[in-house]
């Protein structure tokens, strides 16, 4: 009797290996995710305010991302637009102070 209860196995499926295999697989997706998340500082993606984000200032591969509402944005400035025929016109001057303050004077 004892070899009997030692045998038997309330579940001989196996394909039910395979179901808890996807559900380790969907956490372990999901808390990557987070990680990634945190790791790049990427949270104001979520939040409800609107903001903008300069990734590489001063480089060639420059980016401007900038979040109005749902709407996302990437603006990447083009060897086009810094040729002799400029788009844009100087509007003031900005100034950074010791303590990380940023003053804008307008011209």
């Amino acid at each position: 009797m004892r070899r009997h209860l030692l045998r038997t196995s309330e579940n001989d499926d196996p394909m039910s290996v395979v179901s808890n295999l996807f559900d380790v697989a969907m956490v372990f997706a999901v808390a990557l995710m987070v990680a990634l998340v945190t790791r790049y500082n990427m949270t104001e993606m979520f939040s409800k305010e609107d903001f903008t984000i300069v990734k590489n200032p001063g480089t060639p591969d420059m980016e401007i991302i900038t979040k109005e509402g749902e709407q996302i944005n990437r603006y990447t400035p083009s060897e086009e637009q810094n040729s002799d025929n400029k788009l844009g016109r100087r509007v003031g001057i900005a100034y950074e102070l010791e303590n990380g303050e940023i003053i804008y004077i307008p011209e």
